[in-house]
């Protein structure tokens, strides 16, 4: 490379060989669970509840969408919808048991599995989980039309972009293991425009689709919202306090009942009364979160 300044490499000197070899561990926080080849580590199975919808998830965001879309289909009255919500514990490996690889081969949370099918039916994505409910129970997505055409163009969009906020901003502003300027600035700058994206548009719309309450808020709300609020510890970093119009549809959206139950679902992190690490029955919230199980000496109160 003609351009090339040894001084300007971090570190000083790097450049990259000709063939790539995983030969040290990645480094950052998430580095003991990232390799280059996929499958399984270990023979485990999966847990099965009672509901025909089993989740294995992790309260990331990403996990967040899909027990939100539940918990908003339940509280419409979709009793089909009942759920049993598995906490997969990602640091400890467990997306990289057999069972788990079965269902998601790509062994990231979330991944859902709906028995009430013959044969079962296996999810994985967010995005898929999200359009696969709205259209099994007709709801959060209209049947056809702009409507519709909106709400898909915005799901996809989130699920597009997401990755420059969690694998680019967040790894490289809090992850990764020393601070470097240019993948900083890089990422910084993306998601800022991302921002001005939503913003801009929320200036005109009450949802993500007009008017309508819909999946692609689902999707886009544990993204841009904990970005808003807390996620990464970014926010005055990025000045998130220029975005009024998403910062009030932020606010519009987590005042739902449903959305703060999902925001709870396999929740790991925050104020023990937060979190609700399983859901096997809409009493666990008032009986099981973790503060109550604690308090118990660990026991969970079952409904069996």
């Amino acid at each position: 490379m003609a351009d090339y300044d040894p001084a300007q490499s971090q570190p000083p000197g790097y450049m990259p060989p000709e063939v790539w070899t995983w030969d040290a561990p990645s480094g950052g926080q998430f580095a003991n669970i990232n390799r280059p080849v996929s499958g399984a580590t270990h023979e485990a199975a999966l847990p099965v509840g009672k509901h025909p919808i089993q989740l294995y998830s992790l309260g990331t965001p990403n996990g967040v969408k899909v027990t939100i879309c539940l918990e908003e289909l339940l509280a419409l009255g979709h009793a089909g919808a009942e759920y049993d919500a598995w906490l997969i514990n990602i640091m400890g490996g467990d997306q990289f048991s057999s069972g788990f690889v079965s269902v998601n081969p790509n062994s990231k949370i979330p991944a859902m599995v709906d028995n009430g099918c013959s044969p079962p039916i296996r999810l994985f994505e967010s995005g898929s989980m999200l359009f696969y409910l709205a259209e099994k129970f007709g709801a959060f997505l209209p049947q056809s039309g702009q409507g519709r055409a909106e709400v898909m163009n915005w799901l996809m969009w989130q699920m597009g972009s997401a990755p420059y906020v969690g694998g680019g901003l967040g790894h490289f502003y809090a992850y990764a293991p020393f601070k470097m300027e240019y993948p900083i600035n890089r990422f910084a700058m993306e998601v800022k425009r991302q921002l001005h994206v939503l913003d801009s548009h929320l200036a005109n719309n009450l949802y993500m689709a007009g008017d309508t309450y819909s999946i692609a808020d689902m999707a886009i709300w544990p993204w841009y919202g904990g970005l808003m609020r807390e996620i990464y510890g970014v926010q005055k970093f990025l000045s998130v306090g220029e975005y009024v119009h998403l910062d009030r549809w932020v606010d519009l959206v987590g005042s739902r009942p449903a959305v703060q139950r999902g925001r709870m679902v396999n929740r790991r992190f925050g104020a023990p009364e937060t979190q609700l690490h399983e859901r096997h029955d809409a009493r666990d919230f008032d009986v099981n979160r973790a503060d109550m199980v604690e308090a118990r000496g660990g026991e969970r109160i079952s409904f069996d």
